[in-house]
Formats: C-alpha cells, sequence, structure tokens
C-alpha cells in the first residue's frame, strides 16, 4: 500500500504535516524518500527517506518513527535538485507507482543539481537530439554546405564589345548569362549586368587614386590587375547598400547622369562615389580587360551589402 499525496503524517502520536510529494529512485523505480510539509511552525517541506516511514496506516495516513525532536532535524526540501516525472522519460518508473496524481519527483544527477531544472532538461534534450541526428544529418550537412567552402569562381566572363559605348562618362549596361548552383538545386544559368563607363582620365584618377587596382584569390594570389590609365571601367550590377540593381538616370542636378538605385535612392557619379543615400561604400569595381578587337570580359565577383568594407562572397 502507498499513501496519497495528500495523507496525514503522524508523529508522537500527533498530526505534523501532509505528504506533498514522493520522490521515486529511477534505478530501483521504488519510493526512496517522502516529503512532509508541516501544519505548524514555518511550514517547510521536510525531506525524508523512506526508512523513517513507520507504517502505513491506510492511503490516507502514514506514521513516522523517532520524535517531533527527531523530525525537526530532517532537511527542507531543495526543490531545485529535483524534477517531475513529467520532465523526464524512464521506462517503467511509474511500473510501482500507485500513488494518486501529484507532484511525484526524481533527483538530478549530481553534476546538474546547480542547473536550473528547464535549463537541464532543455541543454539535455538537445544533446540527446543531436547525437541521435548527427549520424543523419552529416551527409546532408556536408553536402548542404559544400558551396561555402569552395574556392572563388575567377572564371572570366564575355560580356560585349566596346563599340556600344558612344559616350565618355556615361555608364552602360552590358547584360549576360552564368552558371549558378544552389546546394540543393540543379543547376540553373541567371542573367547579370555589368555597368562600364568610358572614363576620361579625371574619372579613371578618382576611381584608381592614380594607382593600378590588384584583385586577390582566396589563396592570396594575384588574379588580375586593372591599370589605372585604362579608360574602361567596369561596375558590379548590385548597390552596395541592399544588393537592388540600379540604373543610369539623368536628373536636375546631374543633367549627364548618375547611376540611381531605386531601392532606397542611393546616387552615385560616373566614378562610382556615393553622392547621396544611405550606401555605405561606392559601387564595386570588378577585374575587366578589353581585347584588341574591342571585347570586354569580366571576371563577376560579388560582394557583401551594406558593410563599408568590401567582403567578397563570390
Amino acid at each position: 500500500m502507498q499513501p496519497k499525496l495528500s495523507a496525514k503524517a503522524v508523529c508522537d502520536n500527533q498530526e505534523i504535516g501532509k505528504i506533498s510529494k514522493v520522490i521515486m529512485d529511477p534505478l530501483s523505480h521504488e519510493i526512496s524518500h517522502v516529503v512532509v510539509k508541516e501544519i505548524s511552525g514555518d511550514r517547510v517541506d521536510r525531506l525524508l527517506p523512506i526508512s523513517q516511514v513507520q507504517a502505513v496506516i491506510s492511503e490516507e495516513e502514514i506514521v513516522l518513527r523517532g520524535t517531533l525532536v527527531d523530525f525537526a532535524q530532517f532537511p527542507v526540501l531543495n526543490r531545485d535538485q529535483y524534477v517531475t516525472i513529467h520532465d523526464v522519460e524512464i521506462a517503467h518508473l511509474e511500473d510501482n507507482l500507485h500513488v494518486e496524481s501529484g507532484e511525484v519527483l526524481v533527483p538530478l544527477p549530481c553534476l546538474e543539481q546547480g542547473v536550473p531544472r528547464r535549463t537541464f532538461f532543455n541543454n539535455m534534450t538537445h544533446a540527446i537530439g543531436t547525437l541521435i541526428a548527427l549520424p543523419l544529418a552529416y551527409p546532408v550537412l556536408k553536402y548542404l554546405m559544400k558551396p561555402m567552402y569552395k574556392p572563388f569562381d575567377n572564371a572570366w566572363f564575355s560580356v560585349g564589345n566596346v563599340k556600344k559605348i558612344k559616350k565618355e562618362n556615361i555608364g552602360f549596361q552590358f547584360k549576360f548569362n552564368r552558371g549558378f548552383k544552389e546546394a540543393f538545386m540543379p543547376e540553373q544559368q541567371i542573367e547579370k549586368n555589368i555597368w562600364i563607363v568610358n572614363a576620361t582620365p579625371e574619372v579613371q584618377k578618382a576611381v584608381y587614386g592614380g594607382k593600378d587596382s590588384k584583385f586577390f584569390d582566396n589563396k592570396g594570389e594575384l588574379l588580375h590587375v586593372n591599370k589605372a590609365n585604362s579608360p574602361y571601367i567596369g561596375f558590379s550590377g548590385k548597390c552596395p547598400h541592399l544588393g537592388c540593381g540600379y540604373k543610369w538616370r539623368r536628373t536636375k542636378s546631374n543633367p549627364d547622369g548618375v547611376f540611381l538605385c531605386p531601392c532606397h535612392l542611393s546616387l552615385y557619379d560616373e566614378a562610382g562615389k556615393v553622392i547621396d543615400g544611405p550606401a555605405p561604400r561606392g559601387l564595386d569595381v570588378l577585374p575587366l580587360e578589353v581585347n584588341s578587337a574591342g571585347e570586354i570580359k569580366i571576371i563577376d565577383i560579388e560582394y557583401k551589402a551594406g558593410v563599408k568594407k568590401q567582403i567578397r562572397l563570390l
């Protein structure tokens, strides 16, 4: 017979409290302790080993060994060292549990007793889930994350001929296609664009500062050099603010035209410098070369948007 969780506890022939909780041993699946809430004094929960129970008179009453003084020596329950059986799953734990519904506790492992119960079981659940899922998830994660560790694509793309550019310092858009592959999708062709300016010496100086512009691969090796006196300058087709596409537009203040991003109204001059709007940096210059026939080739580099420093993504 097991007492109810509301059963009264008697000691020295007088009622001293009621059972408020029972503690289950997760190994033996037996009740190891009872918790008696005092009905007088500080009305605290005292933790008593099951051996202190002399007799279970009925489901409604138990008799404790010893005297009232002995009872007062038992420790007060430290609730943070226990969790309810609703928080854990221990096979067959409830097979030997016959008390009525209420707060049935099991002790936390000693190493976890300083950790809040919710935190401990959240962490334990996450850890167990991770261990179970890792053998299944590893191949998938490896496949999905592979593109993150691929070397940058430094292939050259042909975009058109400079004969299409009729005026100096006027942005001209060239469109081109390139293959693109998401980790979990088949390769697809996407349309991209680059803006090229046939720059005067003044604009060349504004872009390069009189120095050649060097580009490096992911290993730090020299990839290409844009000459400071080259008349053709190519800008990535993505606005450095949030990656929107921009256009060349004439305005009242700039009748010859400026680069205008319609998303958040960033304005750039023919040298790609920010003249208005929220863009954190100027337009990104790309590696570009023009052969003797006027054919343009570029390396399609992409940089992270929204930051002042150029951080290569592609």
